[in-house]
């Protein structure tokens, strides 16, 4: 079976833009939905739509796949499920090594969704004697004193750090001296590469700060709403004629007050 030692995607050589690379999963994940259920072509809106993307910025995409659909038939499913992950290299085994099995670390390892994706778990590393040989989902975790050897034995290329931020550099260092050149870095700090290694980073509590920005401004926008709603409804002030008068004006006695026929009439009164 190939490994990611020996096979790399072509979505560099081709040219396919980065933004373009990360919208790939995305269709992928929805086209497998489609797929599961028997859907035999999907048009551009609807699966731009299952995607969260428009059909132009779609069709775009596609067009550097060499996919252009039918018209008036659409897309078929199957082609591009097939397409899409041979570009994303997904046709192959991934050994995938994953570096701190606290708790994120064991839910990483007990995640089904690796292997129906490309992905093999190929160990578990943990800095702690205590852990050595303990099963997780099944794979028994090895100490970090045999990192590089773990990894030149399962042909890794992709590394998976979910240590604590102190030790995530010092881990990231030896992984790239072993010979991977893709990490997955869970670990709340940024971390230094060379040239050639990729890193992707996932902080949660970054994105749940993004979050609280769009609660805070949809909050914001609710609180301005109800108050120019409030202002709309107000009952208005209206001046009668004569109030701002001394007496020159006819229909005013110089008191403040307005005349009207039936007498003396409040000089404010609501509209």
């Amino acid at each position: 079976m190939a490994t990611g030692r020996t096979h790399r995607p072509a979505t560099r050589s081709r040219g396919i833009p980065e933004a373009t690379v990360a919208r790939l999963p995305l269709y992928l994940r929805a086209l497998t939905g489609l797929s599961e259920r028997s859907v035999p072509t999907v048009s551009s809106e609807e699966l731009a739509a299952a995607a969260g993307v428009n059909s132009a910025k779609l069709r775009k995409d596609f067009s550097y796949l060499g996919s252009y659909g039918t018209r008036g038939v659409g897309y078929d499913v199957e082609y591009l499920v097939y397409q899409i992950s041979r570009e994303l290299g997904l046709t192959q085994d991934w050994p995938v090594v994953i570096v701190g099995i606290g708790n994120l670390g064991a839910a990483l390892a007990n995640y089904g969704g690796f292997a129906s994706r490309g992905f093999r778990v190929a160990a578990l590393i943990d800095a702690d004697p205590a852990m050595a040989g303990k099963p997780v989902a099944g794979i028994p975790v090895q100490h970090s004193d045999d990192l590089e050897r773990i990894i030149a034995d399962n042909g890794v290329s992709i590394g998976v750090i979910a240590t604590p931020a102190g030790a995530a550099q010092p881990v990231c260092d030896r992984l790239v001296a072993a010979g991977v050149t893709s990490i997955l870095n869970f670990a709340p700090t940024v971390l230094t590469v060379p040239d050639g290694v990729d890193v992707r980073k996932v902080d949660l509590s970054i994105e749940l700060q993004i979050l609280a920005f769009h609660e805070q401004r949809k909050a914001g926008e609710e609180a301005d709403a109800l108050a120019a709603a409030a202002a709309d409804s107000a009952p208005a002030v209206v001046v009668a004629k004569g109030q701002a008068g001394s007496g020159s004006d006819g229909d005013s006695d110089g008191s403040g007050r307005g005349k009207g026929t039936d007498g003396d009439v409040p000089a404010v009164m609501p509209a």
